[in-house]
């Protein structure tokens, strides 16, 4: 009996002073957002901002270059400033939505119009591949948004009124698709619209379901495996999800593009709990978490 009184002695010193030395999650991150785009610290303030908001897309590159897609162009900024890189809007389209920086060294960037199409452009602006997108509807800032190349070399692409997350092939072949209004989301009617998709390591889909106010996983089969709402969670911040990432350790990081006001970025676990928020004035379209805890999160350079 007294070893045992003495075992959980122990224990419950040890829980005390890991609670004690468990430290408070803190983040630096790139916002791209309608009031402010540019970078945010740890203390939540402001480090570095572009020229003007209202950016779609973006990303803090492995050499510290800072790569930005607004509805007209993509510029990329070294660490003075400068235009290192950049893209203009085809005059056959009317907006651009992506720009992702790939390990080829080639920009992906979609153009939406009367011509929906993802580019791979050179260093040069040298279109390198061109795929024709199938995004069932010819309003323009409805046709898709946060398109990303896979490992395979095809292309995941989120059509909004498709309700549909396409991949795409080089060819312009559409290879699989996830429906997103499927029956145990509510349907249609739910408005699960998908904005951001993300091909995960364990080769499930993670998808953004904005007007809907979800985020899910999918398998391979297009079969939801988690997801998340605000019927998980205390308060409502799921407004508007548009941008996310999955972090290492399984957490997943979601932004309320719609909150004007409160929550706009959230961190949460697998067991959908909210364990970090950004409150600050600045409203994420889309984003990328820099560092945790002053600990970098790029696990290799991008070009």
């Amino acid at each position: 009996m007294y070893l045992l009184k003495k075992t959980f002695l122990f224990a419950c010193l040890a829980l005390l002073i890991q609670c004690k030395t468990t430290k408070p999650i803190t983040h630096s991150f790139f916002i791209a957002g309608p009031t402010f785009t540019g970078i945010i610290g740890e203390d939540n303030q402001e480090q570095w901002s572009a020229e003007k908001p209202k950016a779609r897309d973006g990303y803090v590159l492995g050499n510290g270059n800072i790569l930005i897609c607004w509805s007209d162009i993509v510029n990329e900024y070294n660490n003075k400033n400068e235009v290192v890189f950049s893209y203009q809007l085809n005059s056959n389209n009317k907006e651009l939505g992506t720009v992702q920086r790939l390990d080829n060294g080639n920009t992906l960037i979609t153009e939406l119009g009367e011509n929906p199409r993802l580019l791979e452009v050179d260093r040069n602006n040298n279109i390198k591949v061109e795929v024709p997108l199938l995004p069932e509807t010819d309003n323009a800032h409805m046709q898709t948004r946060m398109a990303r190349k896979l490992e395979n070399g095809n292309y995941l692409v989120p059509h909004l009124l498709a309700f549909k997350v396409k991949e795409y092939a080089p060819t312009g072949e559409v290879v699989q698709s996830f429906s997103t209004d499927l029956p145990e989301l509510g349907g249609r009617e739910a408005k699960n619209w998908p904005f951001t998709a993300i091909r995960l390591s364990n080769g499930n889909t993670l998808i953004n379901l904005t007007n809907g106010n979800k985020t899910v996983e999918m398998d391979s089969s297009g079969k939801v495996i988690w997801k998340m709402s605000n019927d998980d969670v205390e308060g409502q911040p799921f407004v508007d999800p548009c941008g996310a990432q999955r972090l290492k350790n399984g957490d997943t990081v979601i932004a309320s593009y719609g909150a004007k006001e409160g929550t706009k970025l959230f961190q949460v676990t697998r067991d959908k709990k909210i364990v970090w928020q950004y409150d600050g004035p600045h409203r994420v379209h889309h984003f990328q978490i820099l560092t945790t805890n002053g600990k970098s999160l790029q696990e290799k350079p991008m070009k």
